[in-house]
């Protein structure tokens, strides 16, 4: 008797987890992820958090205040490489962007001084103002957004704070997270605490986001793993595709019984 077993991944059918059907499994520390080494490629998300053009820009925030933006922009060919391998294996990827609204109605007085102690216009019209719409908010074009991908604004360094991501996570059925983009220590590391919080299983790439401080971003990597991995696990983009990959490869084949 031959039973068919089947991802419900890039091949629109389900996996039969009662026949034992093995799942994404990627090498990770300080364990493998997922933990039960059985993830659905459906039920993850790729995060790619704030690769904008002004805070990638040699001109833009974080070259206003004092940093080379230069560590941000090497992170860019592991995340189009984990955005290639996330698409075949059948995982949704998300786009973050922060910014503020386009009249800058939410922007408190306290914004207002950080942003003119780095330099930076909150008007409209503007390139460095990171208001939505402005030419620096978009995502840098080196990067493959597609239409049926998703994008989520937010205002915070958390990309679930006064957001709908997790409205649309469930929605979509995705327990599982895997994280990239800036800054590892601010906003990748602000969404992924916030994730963790709310039962979601978490796996920081370590190589596919990046800190124009390096000392800060060690220490969000580390601050990961604590505690026997309190907030996630921690991998590099080649683990984290050839998981993905190996999995794809095994969509629709058959096991014989």
């Amino acid at each position: 008797m031959a039973v068919r077993v089947r991802w419900k991944g890039a091949s629109d059918s389900n996996c039969d987890r009662q026949m034992g059907c093995a799942g994404v499994k990627i090498k990770a520390r300080p364990f493998d992820y997922p933990f039960d080494g059985r993830g659905d490629p459906q039920s993850m998300a790729l995060l790619v958090i704030d690769l904008q053009i002004d805070f990638l820009s040699p001109e833009g925030y974080f070259a206003k205040k004092g940093y080379d933006p230069s560590p941000l922009r090497a992170v860019i060919p592991a995340v189009r490489r984990l955005v290639e391998a996330a698409r075949f294996a059948g995982c949704r990827v998300i786009w973050t962007r922060q910014g503020y609204r386009a009249d800058a109605a939410d922007a408190t007085p306290n914004d207002y001084w950080r942003a003119e102690r780095a330099g930076i216009s909150l008007k409209a019209g503007r390139s460095d103002s990171l208001l939505r719409g402005a030419p620096g908010y978009g995502i840098i074009p080196e990067l493959d957004v597609r239409s049926d991908d998703i994008i989520i604004d937010k205002t915070a360094n958390g990309a679930f704070y006064q957001t709908d991501l997790e409205i649309v996570l469930r929605a979509q059925g995705i327990t599982h997270l895997l994280f990239s983009g800036a800054t590892t220590d601010v906003c990748v590391h602000s969404t992924l605490r916030e994730a963790a919080d709310r039962k979601f299983q978490c796996l920081l790439i370590e190589d596919a986001c990046a800190s124009c401080d390096a000392y800060a971003h060690e220490a969000a990597i580390h601050m990961t793993t604590i505690e026997d991995g309190i907030f996630g696990v921690v991998a590099d983009a080649d683990s984290v595709i050839a998981g993905l990959m190996s999995t794809a490869a095994r969509q629709g084949a058959a096991i014989s019984a």
